[in-house]
């Protein structure tokens, strides 16, 4: 059974001062330390180094991760956390066959943004990777100029892993900033209502074409009851900077807009068909201008436009 539990630890945001030997001495008080493996990539000066420590025994592994998370070592205070967790260990000896013939969208998606321009895919990989196993990771780029947009998808097979990254990882240093982490869907991967099945699944690429990059505004109707601007606020705001929110309670509908055309569009597709407040939700672009008396809303189907009405 000892033999099953996890006994190897991921130490992230270390000063790049810190050593392997002063690692293994800080955790070798709470229990013999097996070995110390500390990552640093030397082409990017911005990544702060991580490392690996292996305990002999599980209790002691746990135990350091309860002494030394959040702890400040040479001036930063450092995350803890398991290099596997116990879940996804299971998930890889019970259900392997399963899961590797699972779909894409069976998995648990994590939005991650507030991307540094250099950090790549196989930087937020290995940054999650901790956490559990990963089905796909991806740094979104620009298609004209091969750039990335500031944001990614991390995908894990396990909902549990999913979320203990979006809690552990949100405010966490990735290069040069501080990266934001929320469910890329809130749609789980559940029995589906009539509308949710009948709701086409919208892409990126379609979305942030279907309106000029000058349209910063989202459209979110659906919300017939508990309607604030917080709670446009809280769903929102993992998705970029929010200048503006209106709501409208009574009709059920809400304006937000970002500071960015490319935000929005991230906004669109993630929260399209959603649950907010038990109730399946639309979004669309709104105007480019923040008419909202009679807004008239563009959403693509195929080939037409449909007008929202009050």
């Amino acid at each position: 059974m000892e033999d099953e539990m996890p006994k190897t630890l991921y130490v992230g945001n270390l000063s790049r001062d810190v050593t392997e030997a002063l690692i293994l001495q800080l955790f070798s008080q709470i229990g013999p330390c097996k070995n110390c493996k500390m990552i640093m990539d030397v082409r990017t000066a911005g990544n702060d180094p991580y490392c690996f420590v292996e305990f002999h025994e599980h209790r002691h592994a746990a135990a350091a991760l309860a002494a030394m998370n959040g702890r400040k070592i040479m001036g930063k205070e450092v995350k803890v956390n398991w290099a596997t967790t116990p879940s996804s260990q299971k998930k890889d000896t019970s259900s392997s066959t399963v899961v590797s013939t699972q779909r894409s969208q069976d998995h648990f998606h994590v939005f991650v943004g507030d991307l540094s321009p250099e950090i790549t895919t196989e930087d937020i990989k290995a940054a999650f990777a901790p956490f559990g196993r990963i089905s796909d990771a991806r740094v979104v780029k620009d298609m004209a100029t091969g750039k990335s947009k500031g944001y990614g998808f991390v995908s894990f097979f396990n909902k549990w892993d999913a979320e203990n990254a979006i809690q552990q990882m949100g405010g966490q240093w990735l290069g040069g900033r501080q990266i934001r982490t929320n469910w890329a869907t809130r749609k789980p991967p559940a029995p589906k209502s009539t509308y949710e099945s009948n709701t086409k699944q919208l892409s990126y690429d379609e979305v942030v074409s279907q309106s000029s990059p000058s349209n910063c505004t989202v459209y979110c109707g659906g919300v017939t009851s508990g309607l604030t601007e917080q709670l446009m606020r809280q769903t929102f705001s993992p998705f970029g900077q929010i200048m503006e929110i209106r709501v409208f309670p009574d009709k059920g509908y809400s304006f937000v807009r970002f500071n960015s055309h490319e935000s929005a569009a991230h906004a669109i597709v993630s929260v399209n068909g959603t649950t907010i407040e038990g109730h399946v939700v639309k979004c669309y672009w709104g105007k480019e201008t923040l008419d909202m008396i009679n807004p008239v809303q563009q959403f693509q189907s195929g080939v037409s436009w449909m007008a929202v009405v009050t």
